[in-house]
C-alpha cells in the first residue's frame, strides 16, 4: 500500500471552506491508499511547523508527499516544504490550485524554479495552469482535474419564470463578492423578479463588507454563512442560476457541483474558466466586474427557457469526466508509476 503525506491547509473544522486536502485525502484512503495529512493548526506559523515536522518525522516511510500550493502568501509553506523534502530526498507533488499562479512564476522566478523543476510532477487540476506552466519552461506538468462524486449531486431541470442566483464561495476580495448584490439590484432595478442567495464563510472581512453594501443599497441579499455541503446542496434546489463573480480562477469545484446540480453558470470570463465553460453551450462567460453584462444574459436566458434547459443537461453530461471514479484512476496511475 501507497503511504502519501498530504500538506495542506486543512481548516475546515476552523469554519473555514472545505479545499481539495479535506475532499481527495478521503478519496484517496477510500480507494486504499494510506493518506496522512497536515496540518489543522490555525496560528500560520505552528502550521508551518507541523507540516515541516510530518515531513521530516516520517520520512523513512513515505512514498510521496503532495503539497497544495497556491499564488498568495502560502506559495511560501509550499516552497519550504518542497525543500524539506529536496534535502530528504523525497518524492513531492505540488498540486497547483492558485488561479494567480502565473503571477507568481513571473513574480518569483527563481523560488518557482528550485520548488518546481525538482518535483516528482506537478499536477495541474485545469488545462490552463498546465498551459501556463509550461509556457513558461516547466514540462513536468500534468492535468489531473477537480472532482466530485457525482452520486451525490442529483440533478433537475428548472424553470425560469424568475432569476434566483446562488453564490457559493469564502467571502474573499479575489471573488469579488460585491458584484453579485449589484447584479441583483440591477435586476429588481427593472422590476424583475429576483432573488440572491449568498453562501460561505468570512475570508478576508468580504463577507461583513458585502452585509453592508446590500444594506447600503436596500437589497434584501440571503447570506447563510458556512454550509455543509449536504445542506448547500438542498439549498439549491430553490435556486436556476449560479454565479461566479471572481476577479481570479482556476477551475472551482464549486462551478462542477452547480452544473451537476442542474443550475446555468454564469461566470466571469477569468482565469481557467474559458477552459472549464464552452460559452453558450454548458455555460455563460461574460465580462469582468461588469453587473450590466451578467444582466444581459440572465434577461437572454429566462427569456429562452428551452435554451436555458439544453445548456443545463449539457452542463451536466459535461461534468461526468470528472467524478472521482475517472479522476481516481489518474492518481493511481501517478503513485504507481516508476518513474526516474
Amino acid at each position: 500500500m501507497k503511504k502519501i503525506l498530504y500538506i495542506g491547509n486543512q481548516l475546515a473544522q476552523s469554519h473555514k471552506t472545505v479545499t481539495t486536502i479535506d475532499t481527495l485525502s478521503r478519496l484517496l484512503r477510500d480507494s486504499g491508499i494510506d493518506v496522512m495529512t497536515a496540518s489543522s493548526k490555525v496560528n500560520r506559523g505552528l502550521r508551518l511547523l507541523d507540516m515541516l515536522n510530518h515531513i521530516f518525522r516520517y520520512r523513512k516511510s513515505l512514498d510521496y508527499v503532495l503539497i497544495d500550493t497556491y499564488s498568495t502568501q502560502n506559495f511560501y509553506f509550499a516552497f519550504s516544504c518542497g525543500r524539506l523534502c529536496q534535502w530528504l530526498n523525497l518524492k513531492y507533488i505540488p498540486i497547483l490550485h492558485g488561479g494567480n499562479l502565473p503571477k507568481r512564476l513571473k513574480q518569483s522566478p527563481k523560488l518557482s524554479k528550485v520548488l518546481f523543476d525538482h518535483a516528482y510532477v506537478n499536477v495541474a487540476p485545469s488545462q490552463y495552469t498546465k498551459f501556463n506552466f509550461e509556457a513558461y519552461g516547466f514540462q513536468n506538468v500534468i492535468c489531473i482535474p477537480n472532482t466530485i462524486t457525482l452520486e451525490n449531486y442529483p440533478y433537475a431541470l428548472k424553470d425560469y419564470k424568475c432569476i434566483k442566483l446562488l453564490w457559493v464561495r469564502s467571502f474573499s476580495e479575489i471573488y469579488n463578492p460585491k458584484l453579485a448584490v449589484d447584479i441583483l439590484k440591477s435586476l429588481l432595478d427593472q422590476g424583475l423578479q429576483a432573488e440572491l442567495c449568498m453562501v460561505g464563510p468570512e475570508g478576508d472581512g468580504s463577507l461583513q463588507e458585502t452585509k453592508e453594501y446590500a444594506k447600503g443599497l436596500n437589497v434584501d441579499v440571503r447570506f447563510t454563512g458556512k454550509l455543509s455541503k449536504g445542506e448547500w446542496i438542498e439549498l439549491s434546489k430553490a435556486y436556476n442560476f449560479f454565479i461566479n463573480t471572481t476577479h481570479i480562477d482556476n477551475m472551482p469545484v464549486s462551478v462542477l457541483e452547480a452544473m451537476a446540480l442542474g443550475l446555468i453558470v454564469v461566470s466571469t470570463n477569468v482565469g481557467g474558466m474559458p477552459y472549464l465553460i464552452h460559452n453558450g453551450v454548458n455555460g455563460v462567460l461574460v465580462e469582468p466586474n461588469s453587473a450590466p453584462s451578467f444582466v444581459e444574459m440572465l434577461l437572454e436566458l429566462i427569456g429562452n427557457p428551452k435554451k436555458a434547459q439544453q445548456i443545463s443537461q449539457t452542463a451536466r453530461n459535461f461534468v461526468t469526466q470528472f467524478d472521482w471514479q475517472h479522476v481516481k484512476n489518474k492518481w493511481i496511475k501517478l503513485f504507481n508509476e516508476n518513474k526516474v
